[in-house]
């Protein structure tokens, strides 16, 4: 609660923003348009940056370009008629010197605003014509102002606006005069929700004295632990939450038990033309560890591209297929379901194993049948998209549910298909190598597998940064490949703000290509928008050696498997983010050829100059995603709305990743000594994730 100052009347932190003073019914409407409806959420609406204007300056030791605050009294002030347009002036003076301080927007409310002879404080940026002078300065009248000092002779907090918002008033100097007068007239009572452990450990001060200093700090050491107090406290309940969801699936006990790893997984190894990698035998057996326990299985399997995933995730599915249950394995796309289906099948038919697909664009007729094998228990390993979580599919014994590519679904998505199992053991997958900080905020709840080696017999990738006048040359030596074997991809963007547009350039870019640089080769076009049937049609003619340069846009950038091809030329390059030219060149490179990846680069920027470099320097998809983050930060680098945890208020992946480290510790250590957040020091933290984190907890029961 808040206490008003004066009178000792209480106000609840939940108190509904339109009954607090300054606020009302029209600027509530846009608070809650940015999330913020009560005070409590008000409070916690926190400066995007500071201006330190503490340091007050005489006049005369001002410099040009200098940020600098001074004070001093208004000696004149007057409108200047100019030929373009005119201008309010304002002269201040101290005992140094004075300053002129010009407004060229808002000239009849600034004719209002001062008084000769008024004490003012002005920041602004020092600029010199005609002397020294500020333009369009922040500034405080400091003996009128109720709450003065507001704006400038101290640490000023920006705050982050809406055009919406700024209509009512509610720019940066708009939230100052609000936290002014909530702050200024009332004494802060929230109740403290961090252990006082953790508190003394990390001297974090008190979540009082923090809400005072985030908004007016006394300086910038208190600012400082004020951040950091927040910080921590939004990355513990992160963590904690994550923590909460792990230990609760595991606390979901099977309904069936694996007595052995059975005779199908022995076959498969014998029947296999290849000696799998050290990594791959030590995740099998990481997995099998989690399957034949009690308790259900969540874990991440990270590979990076080519490191051979699919091939372990089908010896642990047939763990589950020899004790008489089924396996699920969910794709994002069409095409990647396509392409497990067709190599699974290879290696399962040799061994007695029945894998089904099941898509979107199937005939009712085929549909139908799949589905009659599905229920019966007759299809053991069902390959399909998000086709799989229909109502219409009902599965036999589900055990074992394989998820590929996770960051493409939704939290829902995944839960539906989980729902149709047994509690059943999850496992997903996914060839986007994910950075430690990452790793510990999307999948802080499961347990990680990594696949850190790529299989020996593959060729070597070279990459090149080419200028677009450089194409007829890498043209050239495309044509020289073509004629000696190899098959060529060359990739368009299909960037979502403007697909239409790349869309029609991929296809005018394929057109041209076929009838001049390439006239006397196959080529063909493959993007999303095309049928099922023709997708497949153009991929099988790829793989068979038909079509010797498959033009694409970045459908491609998952599930497409040619050992063949071993050119990629990508155009645009610096339209791509690094995870997904790296995912792209993933496609070449599969068989013992050596390959070549071409980067066209057509817009040179600061910022595709280093992304490319990056992605010419190493093939290692650790350190691409590493930078990659850096890059594009946290929201980008995935979309964290489809992983189900909340957006980060104050803390940075990036930066804050030490501090990350050390509230996930924290967190796990209450949990080993109170699982249920039952002890009374604890059950704040318990009513905070049930009160704020209960929406990101799904088939959480352990509360």
């Amino acid at each position: 609660m808040i206490r008003k100052k004066e009178n000792n009347k209480n106000i609840d932190l939940k108190t509904s923003i339109q009954h607090l003073a300054g606020v009302g019914p029209k600027k509530a409407t846009v608070l809650q348009n940015v999330g913020v409806t009560n005070l409590q959420e008000l409070l916690y609406y926190f400066p995007r940056r500071y201006l330190d204007r503490s340091t007050i300056t005489p006049i005369a030791k001002l410099k040009v370009d200098d940020n600098a605050t001074i004070v001093g009294k208004i000696i004149s002030q007057n409108y200047v008629k100019t030929r373009k347009r005119g201008y309010y002036q304002v002269l201040v003076g101290d005992d140094s010197g004075h300053l002129k301080c010009v407004w060229f927007h808002g000239v009849s409310y600034m004719n209002k605003a001062f008084k000769n002879g008024d004490m003012v404080a002005m920041s602004g940026k020092v600029e010199f014509f005609n002397g020294y002078q500020f333009i369009h300065p922040d500034y405080d009248s400091l003996e009128k102002d109720e709450y003065s000092t507001l704006n400038t002779a101290r640490i000023i907090p920006l705050y982050p606006s809406t055009a919406d918002l700024k209509k009512k008033g509610l720019d940066s100097r708009g939230f100052r005069r609000l936290f002014g007068k909530i702050i200024g007239e009332n004494e802060i009572l929230a109740t403290e929700i961090l252990p006082v452990e953790i508190l003394k450990k990390f001297s974090l001060p008190n979540i009082n004295e923090a809400i005072i200093q985030i908004h007016f700090p006394d300086s910038m050491e208190k600012l400082k632990e004020a951040q950091k107090r927040f910080k921590f406290e939004e990355l513990f309940f992160l963590q904690m939450m994550l923590c909460v969801k792990g230990k609760s699936i595991k606390l979901n006990k099977k309904r069936f038990i694996y007595d052995s790893a059975g005779e199908l997984i022995k076959k498969i190894y014998e029947k296999l033309p290849f000696e799998l990698t050290d990594a791959q035998k030590r995740v099998v057996h990481e997995i099998w560890d989690d399957m034949k326990s009690d308790r259900v299985m969540n874990r991440l399997l990270q590979g990076d591209v080519g490191s051979g995933k699919t091939i372990v995730a089908f010896l642990c599915s047939s763990i589950a297929i020899s004790h008489g249950f089924q396996t699920a394995l969910m794709a994002p796309t069409e095409i990647l379901a396509e392409q497990h289906y067709r190599n699974l099948k290879k290696i399962s038919e040799p061994v007695g194993i029945k894998v089904s697909l099941l898509i979107g664009g199937q005939k009712a007729k085929v549909r139908q049948e799949i589905l009659k094998e599905i229920e019966s228990g007759k299809a053991e390993l069902v390959v399909g998209t998000h086709a799989l979580i229909q109502e219409s599919v009902v599965f036999n014994k589900l055990s074992l549910v394989i998820i590929d590519e996770q960051h493409r679904f939704g939290v829902i998505q995944r839960n539906e298909v989980i729902k149709k199992g047994l509690h059943p053991d999850v496992l997903v997958m996914t060839a986007t190598p994910i950075p430690r900080t990452m790793s510990m905020t999307l999948y802080g709840d499961m347990d990680v597998s990594v696949l850190d080696q790529v299989p020996a017999r593959r060729g070597k990738i070279i990459t090149k940064v080419v200028d677009k006048i450089k194409l007829p040359a890498v043209y050239d030596y495309t044509k020289k490949q073509l004629k000696e074997g190899g098959q060529a991809y060359i990739v368009y963007p299909l960037i979502q703000e403007s697909e239409k547009m790349d869309l029609q350039a991929a296809i005018q870019a394929y057109e041209k290509l076929s009838s001049t640089v390439f006239k006397d080769f196959n080529l063909a076009l493959l993007h999303g928008a095309m049928k099922s049937e023709e997708k497949d049609k153009i991929m099988h003619d790829f793989r068979s050696g038909t079509i010797d340069i498959l033009v694409s846009t970045t459908v491609i950038e998952v599930g497409v498997d040619n050992p063949n091809a071993s050119i990629m030329i990508i155009e645009n390059s610096e339209r791509f983010g690094l995870t997904q030219l790296h995912q792209l060149r993933g496609r070449i490179g599969r068989g013992e050829r050596d390959s070549v990846c071409v980067l066209v680069e057509r817009k040179k920027t600061n910022t595709s100059i280093r992304r490319l470099n990056v992605i010419k320097s190493t093939i290692n998809g650790f350190d691409i995603s590493e930078e990659d983050l850096k890059l594009r930060g946290p929201g980008e680098f995935y979309s964290t709305r489809q992983h189900g945890f909340p957006k980060m208020k104050i803390a940075d992946l990036i930066a804050d990743r030490e501090l990350m480290i050390e509230a996930r510790e924290e967190a796990q250590n209450i949990l080993k000594l109170d699982p249920h957040l039952r002890r009374d020091k604890n059950k704040i933290i318990r009513s905070i994730l049930l009160e704020n984190y209960s929406e990101y907890m799904e088939f959480v029961n352990v509360l």
